[in-house]
């Protein structure tokens, strides 16, 4: 492993950071206040072709890999524009059908993911199950030639935004028990498919949702791979979420902590900027010490994923995910806490990172979940639920 980036992905992050700076935290945040979408920038890093850098080139992409993708999504984030659908569409839905999907739907998905012009959510989270996928209710039966499906799932993220939702469900027999998943694309305006928002105190232009789906009847063709092959292909698509949440975080902490360390230089107390005293500059330097540690295991998860490293890419993804986001919400804190009182002003851009720095330690797996699979997988201590 080289552990110096390539100059094609150092280019691609000064291209990237470029656009994104043209936009800015002030920007994100007046959108998320407002209800509003960040629908210009997503559009214009998707016509420049960034968002589809791992898109197989014959699909209309760039043909690299989830580290390209990843370096996109912190990229973003570090100029404070963190566009929280990047872990979603491109990365776990793109990833699933570009491994499992038929020639057809390649063609009628990556393009748009490619392009930027297609987004899809992705369905897994159910009141009743919370991280163990296996007692996951929602099922899908056969009706002829169609799918039927029946469930609900909740804290789904930007259904209000995309076309397709890609959903986790569990195949029943027609005696009613349940066989193993599978991966069904079912469009946002399917008959059957009610969704209603989650009021959250998260200052973030992606909403949540609870989604009911009352016998939504899908054709045949919406089924992603090999029927009730879905755990499988499921867990390749959550490798690349893991990467990409933990750049998500780390982009974050990058953000907050250039603030911090421009704000202790420039703001003297007692003829001295702040930052040359030891109790604030030494936290900053943790932090930064923390912020690289988890990029460099980010790099590596993406390198084992893309060289076909499933189980060693899965123990690096939840470290990087895990290392990732504690510097997030270390770092934001820290952030904060340099700036005293203006730390919680709208006018720094700081407050509103709380929430959104601290769902990292929960989402898309908690860091309990990832101490579980570390103490299982890499210590073999017994399993401890």
């Amino acid at each position: 492993m080289n552990f110096t980036e390539s100059q094609e992905r150092q280019a691609l992050r000064a291209a990237v950071k470029d656009v994104a700076a043209r936009y800015g935290h002030e920007y994100f945040t007046a959108k998320a206040r407002k209800g509003e979408k960040t629908s210009e920038l997503w559009a214009e890093v998707g016509r420049l072709g960034y968002l589809g850098v791992a898109v197989p080139e014959q699909y209309g992409g760039g043909g690299g890999g989830i580290g390209d993708l990843a370096a996109v999504c912190e990229e973003l984030a570090a100029a404070g524009c963190p566009l929280l659908l990047t872990l979603v569409s491109p990365a776990v839905c793109g990833t699933v059908i570009a491994r499992f999907g038929t020639e057809e739907q390649k063609r009628r998905w990556l393009p748009g993911f490619a392009a930027g012009t297609v987004k899809m959510a992705f369905a897994i989270t159910e009141p009743d199950a919370g991280s163990n996928s296996h007692r996951l209710a929602t099922s899908v039966r056969r009706a002829g030639d169609q799918w039927v499906l029946t469930g609900g799932k909740y804290y789904i993220s930007g259904v209000d935004e995309v076309d397709a939702v890609l959903v986790v469900a569990r195949h029943v027999d027609d005696t009613g028990r349940r066989l193993s998943p599978s991966l069904l694309v079912v469009p946002t305006d399917a008959a059957g498919l009610e969704f209603r928002p989650i009021e959250m105190d998260i200052v973030s232009p992606e909403r949540q949702f609870t989604l009911f789906f009352d016998d939504v009847r899908l054709p045949a063709d919406a089924l992603v791979g090999s029927e009730g092959a879905g755990l499988d292909q499921l867990f390749a698509g959550l490798n690349p979420e893991r990467i990409m949440a933990a750049s998500f975080s780390t982009g974050l902490a990058r953000f907050a902590l250039a603030k911090a360390a421009d704000y202790a230089r420039t703001r003297s107390v007692w003829g001295v900027p702040i930052g040359a005293h030891q109790g604030v500059a030494h936290p900053l330097a943790q932090c930064a010490v923390q912020i690289e540690l988890a990029r460099l295991m980010t790099q590596k998860a993406a390198a084992l994923y893309d060289s076909g490293q499933d189980k060693a890419a899965g123990e690096a993804a939840n470290m990087a995910k895990y290392a990732a986001a504690e510097a997030a919400a270390t770092t934001v804190d820290q952030a904060i806490q340099v700036h005293g009182g203006n730390g919680l002003a709208a006018e720094y851009g700081l407050g509103a990172l709380l929430g959104v720095s601290r769902l990292g330690r929960i989402a898309p797996v908690s860091r309990e979940m990832i101490l579980n699979f570390v103490a299982q997988h890499t210590l073999r201590l017994p399993r401890s639920y």
